[in-house]
């Protein structure tokens, strides 16, 4: 699959989607002192983690990504060497968007969280996220902490698509917005009101469409770094105010990426470092994974403008590391065990659509008792999903099903608008261990298969380990397959492997997904005790 699409002038608004990008600039110099310094490897993060707008607050570093139609939404990652990442918190506490997003009546698959935007404001230390929902209108949510508590300061009228905050070194809020119209709004001095919006660009037919704006004052300049979906990136300049007017140079147009198979490196932010080196954080398309980031240098030419800096022609692989602080602690790692405990989740979880929170609980493991009685898993509330971690990962469970009940459906999916799983089907007081696929969407997010069963085995007792291993690696063939253990020891491949699909119109990528709904009644439970993602 061509995922650069370059020929097309398709736009996200129009088909709900955006795809990949890539890049064009200068080598760094062979045989130099920081070529033979620490290096770094990209993708820095292989989760999926897409749109993102990066900053730095005194040593620490954040990031912001789309998280579509999963609650909460808008993680924040958190960094102090722009190299190994955390997930600190999520913007958006709650999709408290319309009834869909709640599985109620609607689904809100590929709609809420899009491209969105992380600000600092120093004059009263607090933390700005805003984006807008279903191109209806703006929201605006605070912290005075990453982790949060995040509230809503405010909602306004003007949907500012694919937006970039601006706060101004005279402490003013901007905005710049726009798909190939691009314009900038002012804000009120409390962050509320919209009092000012104007058109400052269009983006010439020969360039075909931008948007993903993200701005900046540097140097007295203002600047809108846009992306050209899904193979370029531009960045447009004013020397006379954040209304400009602006002039356009092309940063890269179809640069090679450093992942095999995989899109151009395009739709992420600019950030400085401590020491005043700049560096570029994009994504790149790497499905069945998602959108995954990337970190090249940049340096900027004599009249201003930005060049990322290339490994041999292309978005570089490795890199001479970032010159920081040593770092004040270790980052907590995205992968490894969680078993439940305390009165939370942890930020690296996240829900397919929000959850009935009266369904689930943590302390001693994961409870998930039945939200919803239905056979299609993509209406089924409170399936709780966890980015898989690339090239290759497996997720094993450890799972207590003593409390199912007849009809209930329970167990360890690869999540997507195609899906498969592996778990368990209580049926006239027996219990099976089952292998599913044929769990499929159409491009409008439809349910057109609520899956076959493939393969099973019966088991006893009240206790089993569920594995699933995926390799997200683009091309083919994608594989995800399938196991179970009665012991925790030794595990039994259930079912052929299954083939991830690769279509960059859903966006977000697979996901490890926890499930457990009705197909009768309410009423059954399931109890996670362990969680655990590997890499080989």
């Amino acid at each position: 699959m061509d995922l650069s699409w370059s020929h097309q002038s398709l736009t996200r608004r129009r088909t709900l989607a955006a795809a990949t990008g890539l890049a064009a600039g200068a080598l760094l110099p062979p045989g130099s002192a920081l070529a033979t310094a620490a290096q770094y490897t990209n993708p820095v993060v292989w989760q999926d983690f897409a749109d993102i707008d990066i900053i730095r607050v005194g040593d620490t570093y954040y990031a912001s990504a789309s998280t579509m139609h999963y609650s909460p939404g808008a993680p924040v990652l958190r960094s102090y060497d722009l190299v190994n990442w955390e997930i600190a918190g999520h913007s958006v506490p709650v999709l408290d968007f319309g009834a869909k997003y709640d599985l109620n009546g609607a689904r809100g698959y590929v709609r809420g969280i899009w491209a969105s935007s992380l600000a600092y404001r120093p004059s009263n230390r607090t933390f700005y996220w805003l984006g807008q929902i279903d191109f209806a209108r703006t929201y605006l949510y605070t912290a005075t902490a990453v982790e949060g508590p995040w509230n809503r300061l405010t909602t306004i009228s003007t949907p500012y698509y694919d937006a970039g905050l601006l706060v101004d070194t005279d402490d003013t809020l901007y905005v710049a917005y726009g798909n190939t119209t691009i314009s900038v709004a002012q804000l009120s001095p409390d962050g509320r009101n919209q009092v000012r919006t104007q058109e400052v660009f269009r983006t010439p037919s020969s360039v075909g469409t931008l948007e993903g704006a993200r701005f900046y004052k540097i140097n007295g300049q203002y600047y809108i770094f846009l992306t050209r979906p899904a193979n370029g990136q531009y960045i447009l300049k004013s020397s006379n105010g954040p209304f400009g007017p602006y002039t356009m140079r092309q940063v890269l147009l179809d640069l090679r990426g450093p992942i095999p198979g995989g899109g151009v490196p395009h739709q992420g932010g600019l950030v400085r470092t401590q020491s005043g080196a700049w560096y570029y954080m994009a994504f790149v398309d790497a499905y069945p994974g998602g959108r995954v980031p990337a970190l090249a240098p940049v340096t900027w030419t004599a009249d201003g403008w930005p060049v990322v800096q290339l490994v041999n022609g292309a978005w570089g692989t490795t890199y001479p590391s970032p010159a920081v602080p040593t770092p004040p602690r270790q980052v907590t790692p995205m992968t490894g065990v969680d078993t439940f405990d305390g009165t939370t989740l942890k930020p690296r979880w996240e829900w397919n659509h929000n959850p009935d929170n009266t369904k689930w609980s943590v302390g001693n493991g994961l409870t998930l008792r039945t939200a919803t009685v239905t056979h299609d898993l993509y209406w089924a509330r409170n399936t709780l999903t966890h980015r898989i971690q690339g090239p290759t990962s497996t997720a094993t469970v450890q799972l207590d099903h003593s409390a199912m009940r007849d009809g209930d459906r329970a167990g360890l999916a690869l999540l997507r608008d195609s899906s498969a799983w592996i778990g368990l089907k209580r049926d006239g007081g027996a219990t099976r261990v089952v292998m599913v696929t044929g769990l499929t969407m159409d491009s409008n997010w439809n349910t057109t298969g609520t899956g076959t069963e493939i393969a099973s085995a019966p088991v006893s007792g009240g206790r089993i380990w569920l594995r699933a291993n995926a390799d997200i690696r683009p091309g083919a063939p994608r594989p995800g397959t399938f196991s179970y253990s009665t012991d925790g020891i030794t595990f039994t491949r259930l079912g052929p492997a299954f083939s991830m699909g690769n279509d960059w119109r859903f966006f977000m990528g697979y996901r490890f997904a926890l499930f457990n709904h009705a197909t009768q009644a309410l009423g059954g439970a399931v109890r996670v005790t362990r969680f655990e993602v590997s890499t080989p």
